[in-house]
């Protein structure tokens, strides 16, 4: 079973080539973690969630998970979660649960590709709340990317393999 990890910024292309990458490693129909918490009510992330899942439902098997990916991963299944930047912000006033998951999904005998959004390299953030979550997804980043057996940046639709 593998674990790999695309990420990039936004709109880079990663989820693109993770769909792709979960297809080829699955043995049956892989399920697609979404974990997107429609909190906001903002209707242009509400249509871009819509052509997401219309786009993957004959490819993927769709969850929603918003809050603890671990409590859906079964071994000798075939995840994809998409994205671990959302599961960040939706847990970023629990993050023992979120590290609690991580070490869950890392001792699960299943394949799981993550993605996930680089936004570590930027300006230090001005709000505290901002600079909790850019601290919180570089440090789940070094987590996921130990525990993959393959890491990917993209860029503009194109891959890179780091490990």
């Amino acid at each position: 079973m593998k674990k790999i990890l695309f990420f990039g910024g936004m709109s880079s292309g990663k989820s693109g080539l993770a769909e792709e990458k979960t297809i080829e490693i699955s043995q049956k129909k892989p399920y697609y973690i979404a974990t997107y918490l429609d909190n906001f009510d903002d209707k242009q992330m509400q249509e871009k969630v819509f052509k997401h899942q219309k786009s993957r439902e004959e490819k993927f098997i769709n969850l929603e998970e918003a809050y603890d990916v671990s409590r859906v991963i079964e071994e000798g299944n075939t995840y994809i979660v998409d994205c671990l930047s959302m599961l960040i912000f939706n847990n970023l006033e629990e993050e023992e649960n979120l590290f609690t998951q991580l070490e869950k999904i890392s001792c699960c005998k299943a394949n799981i590709v993550f993605v996930l959004n680089e936004i570590t390299t930027g300006v230090i953030p001005m709000d505290k709340q901002s600079r909790k979550f850019v601290d919180l997804t570089g440090r789940v980043g070094q987590i996921v990317g130990a525990m993959c057996d393959e890491v990917y940046e993209v860029k503009f639709g194109i891959q890179k393999r780091i490990k």
